[in-house]
């Protein structure tokens, strides 16, 4: 129900906000900018997708996904038939048992979000996706409610959706083919701010489901994950960035490989058929990628009219508005944009970074703290559409306003972060 009204308000807030610019503005062509225009557009004013073109941009968002999430799921239907889920689900269920106490202690959704928080980590959004996605299907046959979201999908999500990441890779590599003096001094704010919105995400949801946090497992566990991003902070920021970047190249890229040879590992030591169990799993993967189309194609349109109809740039001048007006220091205003949109669309998100970035200087403050933000958490309204969408989930319940909840807390640490770091 929240994601129906929030939809809804979407396209209401955009066609007023439209109406207003013909009427009163005299804006006579936006109406067909909305729906028509195309972002590659020279004579587009509004340079963004509308409507039809958007519907065009779902659908190939989903067909590029079907060959990524085959892959994937084919190898995990290959880890699972021998049993190599199963084994990952008992080695973390003493700490993900404390956070999903409805799972019984070997399901093998724990193995599957045990995955996708690691794929996260280590910023492999194509694998990420296919682990978060079985993690949900797997949550799905444990829910009583098959349309409302229940306590564990709502904790994993708000979890994945939070974003923990711990080496930028894109942004470092935007910044510098943007000629930046130092790409990777937005590496340690993105990974605090990604860490903080993290673990206010987890209290959230362990305050709305009761769960009680101070339990010596948990407090174990997330304290030698705090202090493994530290530690790791410690040594990155004494390499060089051309090193960051083959460090962080050479351990995921590197960890898919070695997942999937342990995985073979596995199914040979089991005498089981990898490639028939592989088949098996990649016919999912292509059934959940078409399956999402309709969710996706919904949620992108309503953003696209936001955007379309001058919404945001509405909002941002409001804000500078305000803070002029207070007499407070406005200049993370000029970097808010890619905050604003960050929670829509990701591509949209790292376009209005690219754009802070030329606009202001790849190495201004406003530049630096659009990437930092950028880097502070995942697409919420993405996450929701295609993850809730994968398993029919209509009523999301609560998860919708911790994801944005901890989207501010990422928003206001990265600011704080900035100007610590670069003011």
């Amino acid at each position: 129900m929240a994601l129906s009204r929030i939809w809804s308000f979407f396209f209401f807030i955009a066609i007023t906000a439209a109406l207003y610019k013909c009427w009163y503005l005299g804006s006579t062509d936006i109406f067909s900018w909305m729906v028509i225009g195309k972002a590659d557009d020279p004579n587009n004013p509004l340079k963004v997708d509308g409507v039809i073109p958007t519907c065009k941009v779902a659908v190939d968002l989903c067909i590029n996904l079907v060959g990524v999430m085959a892959l994937f799921m084919g190898f995990m239907s290959i880890a699972e038939a021998a049993g190599g889920i199963r084994l990952l689900s008992k080695i973390i269920a003493p700490f993900f048992t404390k956070l999903f106490p409805e799972l019984p202690k070997d399901h093998p959704a724990l193995g599957y979000m045990m995955m996708n928080f690691s794929a996260n980590l280590l910023g492999l959004d194509n694998a990420a996706t296919p682990f978060g996605i079985k993690s949900m299907e797997s949550l799905q046959e444990l829910n009583e409610d098959k349309q409302t979201a229940s306590n564990a999908q709502i904790m994993f999500l708000c979890l994945h959706a939070a974003g923990l990441t711990l080496i930028p890779v894109s942004i470092i590599a935007t910044r510098a083919s943007m000629k930046a003096a130092n790409p990777t001094d937005i590496f340690l704010p993105c990974m605090i701010a990604t860490l903080v919105a993290t673990l206010s995400a987890l209290f959230l949801v362990a305050y709305k489901q009761k769960l009680n946090l101070l339990q010596p497992v948990l407090l174990l566990t997330i304290g030698s994950l705090t202090c493994f991003i530290a530690g790791l902070v410690f040594y990155l920021t004494r390499l060089s960035p051309e090193a960051v970047q083959t460090f962080s190249k050479l351990l995921s890229n590197g960890l898919i490989l070695f997942i999937f040879l342990i995985i073979l590992l596995g199914a040979w030591y089991k005498k089981i058929n990898a490639f028939e169990a592989f088949v098996l799993g990649a016919k999912g993967g292509f059934e959940t990628a078409i399956r999402i189309i309709p969710y996706l194609v919904g949620m992108l349109v309503a953003i696209s009219l936001l955007r379309s109809s001058g919404t945001f740039d509405l909002v941002i001048s409001l804000f500078k508005y305000c803070f002029g007006a207070l007499g407070l220091d406005n200049r993370f205003v000029d970097g808010i944009p890619t905050a604003l949109i960050k929670p829509l669309s990701g591509g949209g998100a790292r376009g209005m970074m690219v754009d802070t970035m030329k606009t202001y200087g790849v190495d201004s403050f406003a530049g630096r703290l659009a990437c930092v933000l950028q880097g502070s958490s995942d697409t919420t309204f993405y996450v929701v559409a295609v993850y809730f969408g994968a398993v029919s989930v209509k009523n999301t319940r609560y998860a919708i306003g911790i994801m944005l909840l901890a989207d501010l807390v990422g928003i206001i640490t990265s600011i704080l972060l900035s100007y610590l770091f670069y003011a």
